[in-house]
Formats: C-alpha cells, structure tokens, sequence
C-alpha cells in the first residue's frame, strides 16, 4: 500500500481560472494549464498557445527546455536553421518535438481562423525572446 501522507494533491484547474503564462512572446500568447504558478508540479509546465489569423510570433528559444507540441485547431508553422529558412507546416491533430535552445518563429498559416496549440515543457516554461535577429524574407504558404 502506498503512503498516503506524502502524496500530492490532485488539482483541476477550471477553463475560467486559466491566466496567461510568465514566459510570453509577441503573437505567441501561452495560458498555463498546469504550471508551478497553479499546482504542486514540478519539472513541467502544460499549457495552451494562441496565435490569431496570419500572426507570426517573435524568433524565441525554450533555453534547457524540451517541447512537445500538438496543433489543436488551426494550421501553423515553425521556421528554424539558418535565417530561419527552413520552414515546416503542421495541420490540426500534428505533434512536433522542439529540442532545447533551438531558436524558432511559430506562426499560424492561416488569414481566418486562430491556430491553438497544447504545449509541454519540462523542466519549465522557459522562455528567451530574441533580439535583432537575421531573419530572411521567404514565402508562407497561407490556406483558409
């Protein structure tokens, strides 16, 4: 039988409670579900990312983080490498894998909808906005 004495406890945390995340990036904005601002976690945060129609977040990294994402709704992409050329775009029910201190650009790929995605990071939610980047002029493939 486990000790029940040193259990955590178990938390809901309520879709009306939600508030924004620390970490934030232009165009990006991050609600935590499940964050040491609202549980007993530790090691993780799990959360939701808002961009609306067209938007283009700011170049950021996760610092030591890893990143797990699922498109909820909408169609995005992330732009990474050199210049943040390479580009690759992800429909609603894709995951990805974001390696730590990968710098990226997350954007929605559509002009209409809001793109959402559910977003885990552990240790934490680190988040290391990047200034005065090279970032070179390439083509989105927009879809409504």
């Amino acid at each position: 039988m486990t000790d029940q004495t040193n259990l955590k406890t178990l938390k809901v945390n309520r879709k009306a409670d939600l508030v924004e995340a620390p970490g934030q990036t232009p165009k990006a904005i991050r609600i935590s579900g499940v964050s040491v601002e609202n549980s007993e976690v530790e090691n993780l945060w799990f959360g939701r990312v808002h961009t609306g129609p067209g938007e283009i977040s700011a170049a950021h990294h996760h610092g030591e983080a890893e990143t797990g994402g699922h498109v909820l709704k909408g169609r995005g992409f992330i732009r990474y490498g050199e210049r943040y050329e390479t580009i690759v775009y992800l429909e609603e029910g894709d995951f990805v894998y974001v390696p730590p201190f990968v710098p990226h650009i997350e954007g929605n790929a559509s002009k209409t909808q809001e793109l959402v995605w559910l977003t885990t990071r552990t240790p934490e939610n680190i988040v290391v906005n990047l200034e005065n980047e090279d970032i070179a002029d390439i083509t989105i493939d927009y879809r409504d």
